[in-house]
């Protein structure tokens, strides 16, 4: 019975370390996603320098802060979250939220074309209108956010009041608005796939979230999955 308490202590260990390891990757690629994103913006003003400044440059320079700002956000989350209570069982929920997360980050390797003004103003609008609400919505769930589909504490506070997922609504907002700026036919077949591995997701989280809340069947009843009144 002696060699009980240094085997729960080394079990304790291995649990602390996984957990560690699972959070790195998020971690570093929402750090290094945000050191390009600086290092972008800082591209970009100095080339605007050069020219007559206008409300598009404004409007870029707020739609790239808010990015880096998201980012962040992320990362200072996978750093402070709580460990979840209940996780999704399988291979394919893990799945789904690596594809979902990762996959609307290659749309903006895809060739640029010129876009006109009234084009790449609606861009950029979208892209701030997501990057502020993704900021404003994982500040909200703070210790809770999560990439799987895991179970850490029910937030039904703030933009949550009305839609169980404002913060895919926000991203796909912000995706949207960076389809826009590499339209073509390959692209839009990979924001579909993207957006079909999300609504997955928001599956799979809801079958983990009524199984450890009790009360989220009612609270799901009097809010809206997404867009409050359609879906």
């Amino acid at each position: 019975m002696a060699g009980v308490p240094r085997l729960l202590s080394t079990l304790k260990v291995g649990i602390s370390m996984y957990d560690l390891l699972t959070r790195f990757p998020l971690l570093t690629w929402a750090l290094l996603c945000a050191i390009v994103q600086w290092r972008g913006l800082l591209q970009y003003m100095d080339i605007m320098n050069r020219l007559p400044l206008d409300y598009v440059y404004a409007i870029h320079i707020a739609m790239r802060l808010s990015t880096i700002g998201f980012l962040l956000l992320v990362a200072a989350a996978v750093v402070l979250r709580t460990r979840p209570s209940e996780k999704a069982n399988g291979l394919e929920p893990r799945i789904s939220a690596l594809a979902g997360t990762f996959m609307m980050y290659s749309i903006p390797l895809f060739p640029r074309p010129e876009l006109s003004t009234s084009l790449e103003l609606a861009s950029t609008v979208l892209i701030l209108i997501g990057s502020v609400g993704a900021v404003v919505i994982l500040s909200q769930l703070g210790r809770s956010f999560s990439v799987m589909a895991e179970a850490r504490q029910l937030v039904t506070s703030g933009p949550y009041r009305f839609v169980r997922h404002p913060l895919y609504l926000t991203e796909e907002i912000a995706t949207i608005g960076l389809f826009i700026q590499v339209a073509s036919v390959w692209a839009l077949l990979l924001l579909a796939v993207h957006i079909a591995f999300q609504m997955r997701r928001i599956h799979n989280e809801e079958t983990v979230l009524t199984g450890s809340f009790p009360e989220y069947a009612a609270y799901a009843q009097i809010t809206a999955r997404l867009i409050p009144g359609i879906y």
